[in-house]
């Protein structure tokens, strides 16, 4: 039997070199806590805290690019976005394990398809739709509840819906996404670690892993295509997903 901490740090090693590159670290590291023998729902909130520290790092790192949205500051994207990933842990918090099995499949294909397809989505809406700042703020509420919840491709669903109110590119968008997501997630791993949901050894192996993916992988994501690093990592997410699913229902 291979070493549950190994797993979680080899898991670690992808999802942060997935991140770096082109994000859904999370594909992996929930999946594969699961795998090594971590109840679900700890295995989410022991991934969302492995896996903050380098969402802090990026937030960071674009800290003089942050900006707001036409009508709306980045004070109040922030502030809905901290009660929205608050309320999301406490759901998750209180979901029974036997439901959040059953569920953790469909989050995973909803993600997995949110990945592949969202910046499409979020283009073509972008030409036919616009919402109001207020509505703004209310979508970004219940993706920060979905981020605190589960989170998986949280910051495509974010610029998709961001794109609705701006005619800011995504690339300028990236920094407000860094530091929302970073915002969320850090609220949720809070609570996690309040609630007593964190599998310490699996998650310090899986934090060491991230950061010395992130490192390495953020030195050659340059190099690599964008769209066809996306291509592969859905792929990836599609196989990953299938065997969620064939593990809970087969």
């Amino acid at each position: 039997m291979i070493d549950p901490l190994l797993i979680a740090g080899v898991a670690g090693l992808i999802g942060g070199s997935m991140n770096a590159i082109a994000g859904g670290g999370s594909f992996v590291t929930l999946p594969a806590l699961v795998a090594a023998g971590v109840p679900s729902v700890n295995a989410n909130a022991t991934s969302t805290v492995a896996l903050v520290p380098s969402a802090l790092a990026s937030a960071y790192a674009y800290r003089h690019d942050f900006t707001g949205f036409e009508g709306v500051s980045m004070k109040a994207m922030a502030a809905v976005s901290v009660i929205g990933g608050a309320a999301g842990a406490v759901l998750l918090m209180n979901t029974p394990q036997r439901v959040f099995d059953v569920i953790v499949p469909f989050l995973l294909a909803f993600g997995t398809i949110v990945f592949a397809f969202g910046r499409q989505a979020g283009e073509w809406l972008r030409s036919r739709v616009k919402i109001s700042p207020q509505m703004v703020l209310v979508f970004q509420f219940l993706l920060g509840c979905y981020g605190g919840y589960f989170g998986g491709a949280v910051g495509i669903m974010m610029m998709a819906t961001w794109s609705l109110l701006t005619t800011s590119s995504l690339a300028a968008m990236q920094p407000a996404r860094n530091l929302l997501n970073a915002a969320m997630n850090a609220t949720a791993s809070i609570l996690f670690i309040v609630g007593g949901l964190i599998y310490w050894k699996q998650m310090a192996a899986m934090l060491v892993g991230a950061i010395v993916g992130g490192y390495f992988a953020a030195r050659i994501a340059r190099k690599l295509d964008p769209a066809k690093a996306r291509v592969a990592i859905s792929c990836l997410n599609a196989c990953i997903t299938a065997l969620m699913f064939w593990k809970t229902f087969g």
